[in-house]
């Protein structure tokens, strides 16, 4: 567990909703610019809701974020042996009330991506685990998990946000810098990491 200074309340268990219309799934599939699975996906609402780490969907979705994190920085299909050792060596299991959150993006039954947070000392969030399940990606999933973050992030009183990535992650670095967030030095020696971004809150 990690310190910090400003717990998260143990029963701060949110959920929203955020809309996709049907219209706008029913337009993607008369004008065949998309499947018919990505119009029916487009036509239910994406749900944005906590989740405790050790959940079914938490574990499943934490699986496929290191099967593509890794094989992405191999250039090949990630072993199996190398994503268990990536989910060893970076636990989440502190993503969880009081000293963080995560959150989960559904639509239907179907998971499409998550995002956490961790509080740090000084009342500033360490962004992680952002991720979107490929055949979702470009529908603006990874923005409103971000958005909802730091939604949630402000009304907990967290003065920043921070996080980092790598260099070949170049969707992630357009996004974090779309929604505000300023490049800036190292904020921790993590070996895999190539550029640090921070959000001041207040």
């Amino acid at each position: 567990m990690y310190p910090c200074d400003l717990p998260i309340p143990r029963s701060a268990i949110r959920v929203w909703v955020t809309g996709i219309t049907r219209e706008r799934g029913a337009r993607n599939s008369r004008d065949g610019s998309g499947s018919s699975v990505e119009g029916m996906l487009l036509a239910l609402p994406i749900i944005i809701s906590t989740a405790t780490p050790t959940s079914a969907e938490a574990e499943g979705v934490s699986l496929r974020y290191y099967e593509d994190i890794v094989g992405r920085y191999h250039g090949r299909r990630a072993s199996r042996q190398e994503v268990l050792a990536a989910q060893a060596g970076y636990p989440n299991d502190d993503l969880i009330a009081p000293t963080g959150l995560l959150l989960l993006a559904r639509q239907g039954h179907t998971v499409l991506g998550c995002a956490g947070m961790r509080v740090r000392p000084g009342a500033i969030g360490e962004v992680t685990r952002v991720f979107v399940e490929q055949t979702a990606r470009g529908k603006g999933v990874g923005r409103l998990l971000m958005e909802t973050l730091e939604r949630e992030s402000r009304a907990l009183g967290l003065v920043a946000l921070q996080l980092d990535t790598r260099t070949d992650l170049l969707e992630a670095r357009s996004l974090y810098a779309s929604l505000g967030f300023i490049e800036g030095e190292a904020h921790n020696a993590d070996p895999y990491a190539n550029h640090w971004f921070r959000k001041e809150l207040r």
